[in-house]
């Protein structure tokens, strides 16, 4: 009998561990499904950044219209945050993260979807050179158009058709799979925290999220890889004949295979959504649980009694908390740390998000580096850096324990030095280049004041050229010309990229000595001096990102402190949509407005509508670019000055050194800011995919 006890003792214990491995197992198999979740969003959000200008090019739309389809994110972020925020917890988080990255997937695959429906990219939509086959033209006048066009339609052809032109409405299709991109992003940062807030074992919690980050920061890497190798590919890839195509990846008409990254990131995230809907919504009860459980018994009859009694004041709980909601609300706002704060957190993180969208095309369109060059050598540059600097600050603060004021001006002191770093970019700005007919006279002796209606010179007064075409001639003497034509050229040979055009008439009157006058397809390369800025360009970025990162993730430590305790959640929280409605969705659009005033020269859509543009002033381009980022920038230095000055006066006499538990809080925003470093490059910006609205969530499930 004693033996028979013994050996049911045996078999209970056998189970106990059995489930207890299996709990564990759960929690980890979590960690790991949370894993690739974060490096699939991480992927999507650093893809989309990358092929901003690939999709500007590509729809024919201009850069405020791509600054919109880049902060329809935020706006899908904003349609659901209320929801998952108030009921995710009460839900099966793994399978609302699982369907959330299956909603990512398919925005990241709808994105792409355009490209299969567009027909093929046509570069050039005026003319198309085809001469035959190693054939020499020799024409008695520059009437190049007669021999480079072909297929011109008539205007009541176009008409009828130019509402089916390949990228007349279809930039709407990434608009909305970058809406639902966001969607599907939300649920992921906030619930994924509070579950292992709630399942892990204590003080495993930093732990884990330090892992889970630290593993994410994949996602960036990879993505830069591929944006890397895909803005190398031509975008037909595949369906046309790569040997007939003319321009070069650094011809201001290329586009990438910018979809692939899209499709690559949709699938990567599907797939990211399997595990989730096999785990459960409880793999071991969280330790407060065990703490009430045995208190549960005695209160259930208490609690069936009290019921109807909660029925009926369950109306008037409501209209309390709608009350007591916009009191707080009226509070935070009363609260002039609190706004101040607000404020300079959004002329900061609103400079970097502009900053970032278009760094791309900054570098592309100032130094002359193909979309390739400049996602290659940005994923170098921020990635080891932005890490550097996160984990160098939190290290700081710890080292010396330093109080919540010291930590404002442990930040201040980093945003200053970084501040006086980006105001090196000023003398780094290139000269415009030399255009004929935009920046020069057509005949390359004289500047002019306008690019605008600039007239024909003698040299192609008579060449019957259509001033609106773009097809871009390098002449010998360093000039770009806007066509063969109105470069006065009169015979060309070889074909495709290596088509050369001799005896341009506008090339010879520049006063070149040898009879050699010719022009080679493409833009005239950027000059030796400003190649060398470019190299200092990309010193001074790795320094101002060092010390941006630096300071950058000190926000939520100072949020906690300057508000009233019971008001935490709501300040992160008012905080974060502060943030994504003015920063992540205005600051690319009026950026890109901007940049669209210094363009010189536009596309023309099929419907003769005005498309992309070709060509910028580099120094006005640089002027507002960097300007309006360091004019927001140190708009926040001053409110930053005036918030630590207020600050001292509030918590002079009193101890402001940061607990533990608000270190642990400042090192989760730390670990999450990392996370998504990606998208808070100095003078390259941020995706405002803050850690203030995962940590909203986290504090609001402690």
């Amino acid at each position: 009998m004693d033996q028979h006890q013994h050996l049911n003792k045996t078999a209970e214990s056998a189970s106990s561990e059995k489930k207890k491995t299996r709990r564990c197992n759960g929690f980890k198999m979590f960690l790991a499904a949370l894993s690739f979740s974060y490096i699939a969003r991480a992927l999507g959000g650093i893809i989309m950044k990358m092929s901003i200008t690939q999709i500007e090019r590509r729809f024919d739309i201009s850069s405020s219209l791509a600054g919109l389809i880049d902060g329809s994110f935020e706006i899908g972020n904003l349609l659901v945050i209320v929801f998952v925020s108030y009921f995710g917890s009460k839900l099966h988080r793994p399978k609302l993260i699982g369907i959330g990255c299956l909603i990512m997937g398919t925005g990241s695959i709808l994105t792409a979807l355009p490209h299969f429906f567009m027909g093929y990219y046509r570069y050039s939509k005026e003319t198309h050179i085809n001469p035959s086959e190693n054939s020499t033209s020799s024409l008695s006048t520059c009437l190049i158009n007669q021999t480079l066009s072909f297929n011109r339609t008539s205007p009541e052809i176009v008409e009828k058709g130019c509402l089916k032109e390949s990228g007349s409405h279809m930039w709407m299709y990434v608009f909305m799979g970058n809406m639902l991109r966001g969607i599907g992003e939300t649920p992921i940062g906030p619930l994924g925290i509070s579950y292992i807030d709630d399942f892990a074992k204590e003080g495993h919690s930093s732990l884990y999220l330090g892992s889970l980050n630290a593993i994410g920061m994949i996602g960036p890497v990879i993505g830069f890889i591929l944006g890397s190798l895909f803005a190398k590919m031509y975008v037909d890839i595949g369906y046309v004949d790569l040997s007939t195509i003319r321009i070069t990846p650094k011809d201001s008409r290329w586009v990438g295979a910018w979809w692939l990254g899209f499709l690559v990131s949709g699938l990567f995230s599907i797939t990211s959504s399997i595990p989730f809907f096999f785990l459960p919504q409880n793999p071991n009860k969280p330790q407060k649980e065990r703490k009430v459980s045995l208190s549960l018994h005695v209160l259930k009859t208490n609690d069936e009694r009290s019921q109807t009694a909660n029925l009926t004041n369950r109306g008037k709980k409501v209209t309390k908390n709608v009350t007591g909601f916009f009191q707080s609300l009226k509070s935070l706002l009363t609260n002039p740390l609190y706004v101040m704060f607000v404020l300079l957190t959004l002329l900061q993180i609103s400079s970097f998000i502009g900053s970032f969208t278009y760094i791309f095309k900054y570098m592309e369109q100032q130094y002359g580096q193909s979309a390739s060059q400049a996602n290659f050598l940005l994923g170098v540059i921020t990635i080891p850096t932005i890490a550097t600097g996160m984990f160098l600050g939190g290290y700081i603060i710890k080292k010396f324990k330093l109080s919540l004021v010291g930590i404002a001006k442990f930040s201040l002191l980093t945003s200053i030095i970084s501040f006086l770093f980006q105001l090196i970019y000023f003398p780094l700005i290139c000269e415009s280049k030399s255009v004929a007919g935009l920046t020069l006279t057509y005949d390359g002796n004289n500047s002019v004041a306008s690019h605008i209606d600039v007239p024909l010179s003698y040299c192609n007064s008579e060449c019957n050229c259509d001033e609106s075409q773009w097809e871009p001639v390098c002449g010998n003497n360093g000039i770009t010309y806007l066509s063969p034509c109105l470069a006065g050229c009169k015979s060309l040979s070889g074909i495709k990229k290596s088509t050369v055009f001799y005896n341009c008439s506008c090339v010879e009157v520049t006063g070149l000595r040898n009879r050699n006058y010719s022009a080679h397809l493409g833009e005239c390369p950027r000059d030796d001096a400003c190649t060398r800025k470019f190299y200092i360009y990309v010193a001074i970025q790795v320094i101002n990102s060092l010390f941006s990162a630096t300071g950058g993730t000190v926000g939520i430590l100072l949020i906690v402190k300057i508000v009233q305790p019971e008001l935490k959640a709501l300040a992160m929280g008012f905080h974060s949509m502060v943030i994504r409605t003015l920063g992540g969705i205005l600051a690319p659009i009026y950026f890109g407005a901007l940049i669209d005033k210094t363009c010189m020269r536009w596309s023309t859509t099929s419907c003769g509508a005005r498309g992309a543009c070709r060509i910028y002033n580099s120094v006005f381009f640089g002027r507002v670019y960097l300007g309006l980022s360091t004019a927001l920038r140190f708009s926040a230095l001053v409110l930053y000055i005036v918030f630590i000055f207020v600050m001292k006066k509030k918590f002079q006499g009193k101890d402001t050194k940061a607990s533990d538990n608000e270190r642990k809080v400042m090192d989760e925003a730390n670990l999450e800011f990392l996370n998504n470093g990606e998208h808070f490059v100095p003078s390259a910006g941020a995706d405002s995919k803050t850690c203030n609205l995962d940590m909203q969530d986290n504090a609001a499930a402690k």
